[in-house]
């Protein structure tokens, strides 16, 4: 967690921090080491089992290179994982180790049993950058993609080969926000929707305020913030999640945000007009008691 209020660090840590299994990054190591070597496992026939705990080591330590990988619909996905990876690095890796040894695991409320097509592809992602030597990385993806499912999801709701790229992997703003709840004990709220922004008068001063005490997600029209000349018009839908991680005002009045996203922390410089104009949806939320 970097230096609170220097503009590259994260926000305040969030409240109830008793609300949950906290680990630390020591912890996680330290089990990982006492597995020491998973033998093949016909559940998983393309996982290699040594990447695989090379992979939950490096998630361990560097969770903030944690990556969707290219061209797919992962991205809501990955935004999400920051808080295990964060908070409870020891718990995901159990998870993560029982779910290769036995094919199912539970999380928060839900237990996961992938079924043999989504098992059979875990392993197999190519063209993806770094996610094609993340076996660990695509079966997670792959099993929140296969269980949680919204009305994107409903003309194709069982994976075939190539679906990581379709709206089988697609997550729409109700979607994500359930996955939240269902997967980590967080008190969580949401503005906004898949169509129409939210009103608030004062997106900075509202985020700033709620970086204080939560973790914020922002549900974005990513087209338009990778657009180099911001006045051209693009559709205006959003089409990707990322986690808030700073939020600050230059001298001239110009935002600027700090997110993860990609496996990395971006900068962006945006006037407040601009800032509305890309923010659909907004989950905030913080640790409740189990």
């Amino acid at each position: 967690m970097g230096i609170v209020g220097s503009p590259w660090s994260l926000s305040a840590n969030p409240v109830y921090r008793d609300s949950m299994n906290f680990s630390t990054t020591k912890e996680a190591i330290t089990y990982l080491d006492s597995v020491k070597k998973l033998e093949p496992n016909n559940l998983w026939p393309n996982v290699d089992p040594d990447l695989f705990l090379q992979n939950l080591r490096h998630f361990a330590t560097k969770p903030l290179n944690f990556y969707e990988g290219k061209a797919t619909n992962f991205c809501s996905y990955s935004a999400l994982t920051y808080i295990p990876l964060q908070y409870d690095p020891l718990g995901f890796s159990r998870f993560m180790v029982t779910l290769y040894k036995t094919g199912k695991a539970r999380m928060g409320k839900v237990e996961f049993q992938p079924g043999e097509a989504v098992r059979n592809e875990a392993g197999l992602l190519r063209y993806k950058g770094a996610l094609d030597i993340s076996p660990a990385g695509q079966m997670w993806f792959l099993c929140l993609a296969s269980y949680f499912k919204g009305y994107l999801n409903f003309f194709n709701r069982h994976y075939n080969k190539g679906d990581e790229n379709t709206l089988w992997a697609s997550t729409n703003f109700a979607k994500f926000n359930r996955m939240l709840r269902k997967l980590f004990y967080l008190k969580t709220r949401a503005r906004g929707s898949d169509l129409i922004r939210p009103w608030i008068s004062d997106e900075y001063t509202s985020l700033k305020d709620k970086m204080k005490d939560h973790i914020v997600f922002l549900y974005l029209n990513n087209r338009l913030l990778y657009k180099k000349k911001h006045i051209v018009t693009r559709l205006g839908i959003p089409t990707h999640y990322v986690l808030l991680m700073d939020l600050f005002q230059s001298e001239d009045g110009t935002i600027n945000i700090v997110y993860w996203d990609y496996g990395r922390k971006t900068l962006q410089q945006l006037d407040a007009k601009f800032l509305h104009k890309i923010v659909y949806g907004i989950t905030f939320c913080h640790f409740r008691k189990k």
